[in-house]
């Protein structure tokens, strides 16, 4: 029998926070029974909580933003896969575009991929944050007031009991108030330009609205480091520490301001410090391997790279630079294979031919080093370093053949 369903699962992410919580509020203030990962799950109990209720209610609203899907692109993304689940077990899913999310923008483009390719297909709602509530209200009447099959199967008791929390837990918070979705709207269209100055004066934007906005500190010390301003950066990423104790993706980026600045000990500390809070990340693994590798420690370089390359198979420049380390210990062999690999999967890559060109020489293969380092040339026309290096490769070969 087909009935109207009133139970929802919110999925967002964390930079969406308040809009999450205003479109919780209004939709159990009007008799829905909403699930909301307010607390945050244990990522132990994903599998047993967040995708069971997934699975267990009719609706699927999941709020798009510039942000949202910047990591969708790995398979293991959390937000990535409870939408796989939704279009697998076909919810009714509903894909909410608040600030400045287009389908049809590269970089957004770029992260639907296998399965996420549909989610275009979907009728998606815009939420603009001046007329949420017509928004809301057009949700409720238009895009959840449809008949649907009943659900098959009731959650678990584990999933129930958890959906219950969350629930508690969000429905105590205080209302959202309008400044806190303003600046969540000024923190999405800083992520969405392109220009660091205008990142910038987005991100201070939401940061006077609301000035324990950690994610903004964060990503604001990013846009200053672009920039050269490694001293506010730092600032800035210190101040998103401070307020987010936590807060890996911030250790990760003050590690990456302090190898700019040559501290690499003091980057080691936070690349250590980022991968305890976040222990699947290939880039902290891959820029602590950087910082390992420029104090000399090639061992712990390489076991880190092998770390990165295992969370991201397709990470061309991790089997570079492995190549690279591995090249200094000795392992020609190694050296090449890592090279041979980064170029399959990145023909384009002018620095992993330098770099087997290199491997090359020393292998005594100088035709296939004139290849490469002509290789390297041709997509790097700059590149001054291979340019000399195939210029006097050419003239070794000239002069064997002389003899």
């Amino acid at each position: 029998m087909r009935r109207i369903e009133k139970t929802v699962f919110l999925s967002y992410r964390r930079t969406n926070f308040f809009g999450a919580l205003a479109i919780f509020q209004h939709l159990t203030q009007h008799g829905y029974d909403v699930f909301m990962d307010y607390t945050g799950i244990a990522s132990g109990d994903f599998e047993s909580i967040i995708l069971e209720n997934v699975r267990t209610r009719a609706h699927f609203l999941v709020l798009l933003t510039p942000s949202a899907l910047e990591r969708c692109g790995e398979p293991g993304d959390w937000l990535r896969r409870e939408i796989e689940t939704a279009l697998d077990t076909k919810r009714n899913i509903v894909p909410l575009m608040l600030e400045g999310f287009d389908f049809g923008t590269p970089a957004i483009a770029n992260q639907l991929t296998g399965k996420l390719a549909v989610l275009k297909q979907y009728n998606a709602m815009g939420v603009p944050a001046e007329y949420f509530d017509a928004a809301m209200e057009k949700l409720r009447e238009k895009y959840l007031n449809v008949a649907l099959d009943s659900v098959a199967h009731p959650a678990s008791p584990t999933a129930r009991q958890a959906a219950s929390e969350q629930k508690a837990a969000a429905a105590a918070a205080p209302a959202v108030a309008e400044e806190e979705l303003t600046a969540e709207g000024y923190f999405e269209r800083a992520f969405n330009a392109t220009d660091p100055d205008e990142k910038i004066r987005l991100y201070s934007q939401a940061i006077r609205l609301k000035p324990d906005y950690a994610a903004a500190f964060c990503n604001r010390g990013v846009a200053r480091k672009a920039k050269g301003d490694l001293h506010g950066a730092m600032q800035d990423f210190e101040e998103a520490i401070r307020l987010k104790a936590d807060f890996a993706e911030a250790f990760y980026n003050r590690g990456n301001a302090r190898k700019a600045r040559g501290d690499l000990e003091g980057a080691l500390v936070d690349y250590d410090q980022a991968i305890r809070l976040q222990p699947d990340d290939p880039d902290v693994f891959y820029n602590r391997a950087i910082a390992r590798s420029a104090k000399g420690a090639l061992e712990g370089a390489i076991a880190d790279y092998n770390q990165a390359i295992r969370l991201k198979p397709d990470f061309a420049a991790a089997f570079n630079n492995r190549g690279d380390a591995r090249y200094k210990k000795g392992d020609l062999k190694g050296a090449l294979q890592d090279f041979d690999e980064a170029i399959c999967l990145k023909p384009d890559y002018a620095n992993a031919f330098f770099n087997r060109a290199i491997a090359c020489m020393a292998k005594g293969d100088l035709e296939g080093a004139a290849q490469d380092f002509n290789k390297a040339v041709e997509l790097k026309p700059g590149f001054v370093e291979a340019v000399s290096s195939r210029d006097a490769v050419r003239k070794a070969i000239a002069e064997q053949s002389k003899r």
